[in-house]
């Protein structure tokens, strides 16, 4: 077991038993191509790191907020070809972005850094391909040195609601397959799905993402969907207070997704302020700084427009230049923000880039990735794996493969962490009428501080198995009888025995 593993308690198990079914269907169809090809992939898949895609409506901001998450600026923001195109940002030991055709086409892709504040831009106008001419360029892959990717490959999608139906398309290709790919199962293990509105376009592709994962194998809801209030910093028209306006639009948004079980969480973020507090150069600082000592009406009259902001003929003791990157990198709530923080105290430009950063929600975002997704990669990376392998046992029987599909399907049908998922987002918006202990020690039980049997149980990593075995069997019958009390309502009458539930599975990871 890996240092990972004993720490999170991501057991090996799920994905030892998906190798074996895959491996024991590859021997039965070997002289099938298709399903040969298809099995190889899914074998493939398991032994990758967990793929989240980010997904949304055209200028959500999926490539800011990428950059904001991996903390450095690897994602073409501006509107190029390149946003028009699926890509995946890898882990690389050496950066490199490689254009590839849907017949197997390869092509180097030039990488061009803008000026000013301008970040990278992918040159898609003259690819060399390793063919005997041009090709389409069906995706990109980014491999890059960077630490967020060594478990995690990211999926850049364009737009949900582009112009174009083609690059519409693209990402429905990659989380919703349709019909009349029976077999294919989605590109991504999980999905990040930025909102700036939550309209009928925004439900239907979440259903779709739903259809395409767990509900075509009778699994209530989607596999893992995390929602995001993107551009969070916009709905309070940039005021100081923007992120309130934006976490009470965030409630409103998680009510309405999880009722319908189309999202476990959802969650604010400035995505431009994040990766402009990651990347804060010291040149800022002392701009804020010097805007910290200008009279707050004064200053107030400059920021009621990015425009005035910059204007040469508006008197602040920041050159008009710079004052406009920082209203381009920053927008007018990360400048009242960074203003507002030196005036209460920071004093040093790490401080302030730690606080942006925090203001931001994007370490908020990280955590709830890590709890839902990160620790349960194993989990999540084996159900796709399974809900291929079922569809591929569908499509293509007669063999003894047949056998593989129904403990194909009991594995499929244990959806318990997915209820936890389901739950613990719940739990961000609803409240339970329990006392802070209790609930608390229930957040814990379904996975809210970690799964590693110690985090849900509250002990510490060295606590023996015995011990942990007592706490475990206690925390059953404690949240079994709170199920049962007849004055509980619905609500927390089911959290209860999915408390019970986790404490239980505690129990099957405990040695003997």
């Amino acid at each position: 077991m890996s240092e990972r593993q004993r720490v999170t308690g991501a057991a090996p198990g799920i994905v030892a038993e998906a190798h074996r079914l895959v491996g024991a269907a590859r021997a039965a169809l070997a002289s099938e191509p298709r399903p040969r090809a298809l099995l190889a992939d899914c074998a493939g898949r398991l032994d990758q790191p967990l793929r989240i895609a980010l997904a949304g409506s055209l200028k959500a901001g999926k490539s800011t907020l990428l950059n904001s998450l991996v903390g450095q600026d690897i994602a073409p923001t501006d509107a190029t070809e390149c946003t028009r195109v699926v890509t995946w940002y890898r882990y690389g030991s050496t950066p490199s972005v490689t254009a590839h055709a849907g017949d197997g086409a390869r092509a180097n892709v030039v990488v061009r850094r803008g000026g000013g504040t301008h970040g990278l831009t992918f040159d898609l106008d003259r690819l060399n391909w390793n063919a005997a001419a041009p090709r389409e360029v069906d995706h990109l892959e980014v491999e890059w040195p960077a630490a967020a990717l060594a478990n995690t490959t990211i999926i850049d999608t364009p737009g949900t609601s582009s112009l174009s139906r083609e690059v519409s398309r693209r990402t429905a290709r990659l989380l919703t397959p349709d019909a009349e790919q029976s077999v294919a199962v989605p590109g991504a293990d999980a999905v990040v799905y930025l909102l700036r509105r939550l309209d009928a376009s925004d439900v239907r592709f979440l259903e779709r993402v739903g259809a395409g994962t767990g509900a075509a194998q009778g699994v209530s809801g989607p596999l893992g969907v995390v929602g995001v209030v993107s551009r969070a910093d916009e709905i309070g028209a940039g005021r100081i207070d923007a992120l309130h306006s934006a976490r009470d639009v965030a409630t409103r948004f998680a009510g309405e997704l999880e009722r319908t079980g189309l999202c476990q969480a959802v969650i604010p973020v400035a995505g431009l302020l994040a990766f402009a507090a990651a990347t804060l150069r010291q040149q800022e600082y002392a701009a804020f700084e010097a805007l910290a000592g200008v009279p707050v009406d004064e200053l107030s009259t400059a920021l009621l427009s990015a425009d005035r902001f910059a204007r040469p003929d508006v008197a602040l003791p920041v050159a008009p230049e710079l004052r406009a990157q920082l209203a381009e990198r920053f927008g007018l709530f990360g400048i009242r923000m960074a203003v507002t923080l030196i005036r209460l105290g920071v004093r040093d430009s790490a401080t302030l880039a730690a606080e942006l950063t925090n203001r931001s929600g994007v370490d908020e975002l990280r955590s709830v990735l890590d709890v839902q997704f990160g620790q349960r990669a194993d989990q999540l990376k084996a159900h796709s794996a399974l809900t291929a392998l079922a569809r591929v046992l569908t499509a293509y029987p007669g063999s003894e493969a047949d056998a593989l599909l129904p403990r194909v399907r009991t594995l499929l049908a244990d959806v318990h962490g997915f209820a936890e998922l389901r739950l613990l987002g719940r739990l961000r918006t609803d409240e339970l009428a329990l006392p802070p202990a209790d609930l608390a020690e229930l957040h814990r039980l379904i996975g809210g501080s970690g799964i590693a049997p110690h985090l849900r149980l509250g002990l510490p990593i060295d606590a023996t198995p015995s011990i942990q075995r007592d706490q475990a069997v206690a925390a059953v019958r404690k949240w079994r009888t709170r199920a049962r009390h007849p004055l509980a309502d619905q609500f927390t009458t089911t959290a209860c025995l999915t408390a019970a539930r986790s404490a239980e599975g505690t129990l099957t990871q405990l040695p003997e």
